[in-house]
Order: C-alpha cells, then sequence, then structure tokens
C-alpha cells in the first residue's frame, strides 16, 4: 500500500487535467529476498496471509533476469486465497476475471510478473504515473525520494503515517480483527472500488470502517 501511496501522492489532479507522477523502477540490483518483490499481504478470514510468487534461484539474480517457478500449483491457491478473503467485498467481483487473466498470463519473469500487475493496478485505482526502469544500478542514499529499501515486509514503515494515510478504510474482517494497515492495494481496491484513489490522495472520507 504504502508503494502505491507514493505514486498517488506526486500525482495532481486539476478540474480540467491530470498531471501524472513519475517512479523510477529498479531494475539493475541484485534480488531482495524477502521483499515485496515477490510477495503481497491480504487481510483473510483467519487474519493476515501472505500471498506469494515463488521464484526459481540461480546464479543470476539480477532482478529483471529472477524467473518465476510455475513447478507447483502456487497460482490456483492464490486465486483461492483472494476468492476466500475477499468474496464478500463490495468491488471484489467487479474486478478479479480481469485480475486472474493478467495472472492467469504467467510471465516467466519475476519482473513482467509484477510489471503487469502494477498496470493493472493503476488503472483500476486511477492513479496516473509514468513507470521509468533504471538503465545502472545507484547504491542507496539519504535521497528523500529514495525507497527501494525503506519499504520493507521486515521494517518499520513510516510512509502511511507521513502522509497522513493512517486513516481507516472499510475492511471485510475488520469486525473479527480491527483495521489492519498497510496491506496490498488490493485490498483496498477490492473493499473501496473507485473511492480508492479519494483514500489514496485524502480527497473526501469513505465509509466509516467497521470497528
Amino acid at each position: 500500500m504504502a508503494w502505491f501511496a507514493l505514486l498517488a501522492r506526486d500525482m495532481t489532479l486539476s478540474p480540467d487535467r491530470v498531471s501524472p507522477s513519475t517512479v523510477w523502477l529498479e531494475a539493475c540490483e541484485t534480488y531482495q529476498k524477502q521483499s515485496y518483490r515477490n510477495r503481497s499481504y491480504i487481510l483473510a478470514g483467519d487474519g493476515v496471509q501472505m500471498l506469494q510468487v515463488p521464484v526459481v534461484h540461480g546464479e543470476s539474480m539480477r532482478i529483471s533476469e529472477v524467473r518465476v517457478d510455475y513447478s507447483t500449483p502456487w497460482l490456483v491457491r492464490t486465486q483461492r486465497s483472494l476468492d476466500a478473503a475477499y468474496y464478500t467485498s463490495a468491488y471484489y467481483e467487479y474486478y478479479r476475471d480481469d485480475l486472474f487473466a493478467v495472472m492467469e498470463r504467467q510471465p516467466a519473469l519475476l519482473w513482467d510478473w509484477n510489471l503487469s500487475l502494477v498496470r493493472f493496478l493503476l488503472e483500476k485505482t486511477g492513479i496516473s504515473c509514468n513507470l521509468v526502469p533504471t538503465d545502472s544500478f545507484v547504491p542507496p542514499s539519504d535521497l528523500p525520494d529514495d525507497f527501494r529499501y525503506v519499504i520493507h515486509p521486515k521494517r518499520p514503515c513510516e510512509v502511511l503515517a507521513s502522509l497522513g494515510l493512517e486513516r481507516p478504510y472499510y475492511q471485510v474482517f475488520s469486525d473479527r480483527f480491527g483495521f489492519m494497515p498497510n496491506l496490498s492495494v488490493l485490498d483496498l481496491l477490492f473493499n473501496e472500488g473507485p473511492d480508492s484513489l479519494l483514500w489514496l490522495k485524502r480527497l473526501q472520507p469513505l465509509r466509516p470502517a467497521l470497528s
């Protein structure tokens, strides 16, 4: 969620035009294990659940060359997990078939898998963003807009707090667990649909979450 919030942050909306944000996608780094590069989190009936894309580990681990491992039926399990978690959400059925069509193309490379899903999510959330792959690796810096290693499932992330986006939106299982922040942007999309951009841009309050 934090990454998409940053994309929306620099997108400018006005009555007569939309000015897209621009983000550089790190295409030249060494693949980072246990990161959001191959996983995301959703809220299911038994709590927060991780969805993971298995990869083939080999000598070449440049991020743009990592291959997806389709030797197990993880894609079917992922789709079933999404069905179970979001079947009763307000907008899941509206987006489900298009999302599954993107997933079922089964791109060979993790880079292409991620890029196809990002483009799908940009379109459905209404975020206008130019995606620009890097052509060389620059080591991590202290620049304020270098978030390559800031947004990580194993580290605290203050991005949503800094953007004023710690406020809840409706979640299917919030009556059991309370509001769970910083899940996959899929969670926001399935629950809030076309209002997702309003939440990301803080344009108006959404329907209240269950406590």
